[in-house]
């Protein structure tokens, strides 16, 4: 008897043909097309044509198409945290709580019930369960790597996960979808925010959190403007400002430095190697480990800091509380709150945390490397 397994199907290549792959395989290859919000008539939901998308894959294919919706959970545990974390000040990222709360929570529960022995989705990963315990570790391509995305998934559910296409490259799962005839070989790639699609994000923003427009000021103090919310910027940011043509000021670009909530000022500087931009450590929030617990109570690594950001050498401290405090021995520009910071050593994605506040180093010692 072949082992069920239930793909995650997006309507994109990815999903396509990672369920293409495990058919190739032998496998008794089921589809789960998700509905995570609620149809609008803005027109940047896509999810009515995403649905179409995947019933004519499955049709290629001729596997069987399951849909459910998960529209209520998305709003209670993912949703509802990112607007939370957007009125604290901080900049979230909501593809790292739907991959844990929807992906990896409601959906593969919902595959269990279908009667998957395995649960896949077209992520760029792989996973390696020849250990003691799984090992989540970076795609081939690196370009699209989506381990950033994947470190709060516990090591138990990845256990039970296929990644057909993690050791592809993308050219590679375009080619394949092509020579399959796969009826989305050419569908761009969705660059939005997860399920909710690409669209104005002021615009959508102000449905929810209503804009608070405030002083912009530079680091000494002087007035040069008026943001729009808070919630709109980040530091480190240069574009969409509005501060060209400041009377006294240089004819070069402004940047965010910091955001002062209590008083609802946007802080800026022109110098752009402002030491208010960098900083030499951090701490976080409670860390999650891929296998359960922290390599050590100190460690070396690498940690990525943004999904786009190189990894940057590290020293992680960890707390009691699970909480760490990460030293770096070069300063690292706009080490954002809310933003997650992931823990690499080599190939292999240990965890991460999400960012709290720039900190003062910890007294050097030697750490254990791993």
């Amino acid at each position: 008897m072949t082992d069920r397994v239930v793909v995650a199907m997006s309507g994109g290549v990815d999903s396509a043909v990672a369920a293409a792959l495990l058919q190739d395989e032998g496998h008794d290859v089921h589809a789960l097309f998700m509905r995570n919000w609620e149809e609008d008539e803005s027109g940047y939901c896509t999810t009515a044509q995403d649905l179409q998308d995947a019933r004519r894959v499955c049709e290629a294919l001729a596997i069987p198409l399951h849909t459910v919706s998960f529209a209520r959970e998305y709003r209670e545990r993912v949703f509802a945290h990112f607007l939370d974390e957007l009125r604290a000040g901080r900049t979230p990222n909501p593809d790292v709580a739907c991959n844990r709360e929807i992906k990896f929570g409601a959906c593969f529960d919902h595959a269990r019930r279908l009667g998957a022995r395995w649960f896949a989705t077209g992520h760029y990963a792989r996973t390696d369960a020849g250990g003691e315990s799984p090992r989540l570790l970076r795609a081939a391509d690196r370009a699209k790597d989506q381990t950033y995305f994947l470190h709060t998934v516990p090591g138990a559910l990845l256990g039970r996960t296929r990644f057909p296409i993690g050791g592809l490259t993308k050219a590679q799962v375009r080619r394949i979808a092509h020579d399959r005839a796969l009826p989305v070989h050419d569908k761009r790639d969705s660059t939005g925010i997860c399920f909710v699609g690409e669209r104005p994000f002021a615009e959508f923003l102000e449905s929810y959190l209503p804009a608070q427009p405030g002083t912009i000021e530079s680091t000494n103090g002087r007035e040069l403007g008026r943001h729009h919310g808070l919630m709109y910027y980040t530091l480190g940011q240069r574009r969409g400002l509005g501060l060209g043509g400041v009377r006294g000021a240089a004819e070069a670009p402004w940047y965010v430095v910091s955001k002062d909530l209590a008083r609802n000022v946007l802080v800026v500087t022109q110098d752009e190697n402002d030491p208010l931009l960098y900083c030499h450590a951090f701490d976080t929030g409670p860390a999650q480990w891929i296998r359960g617990s922290a390599p050590a109570v100190e460690f070396t690594c690498t940690a990525k800091l943004r999904h786009r950001h190189a990894d940057q050498p590290c020293t992680v401290h960890v707390r009691g509380d699970e909480t760490c405090q990460v030293h770096l021995p070069h300063a690292e520009r706009a080490v954002t709150p809310g933003q997650s910071a992931v823990f690499y050593d080599g190939e292999v994605c240990l965890g991460g945390a999400v960012i709290a506040r720039a900190a003062a180093p910890l007294p050097s010692r030697v750490p254990e490397t791993l």
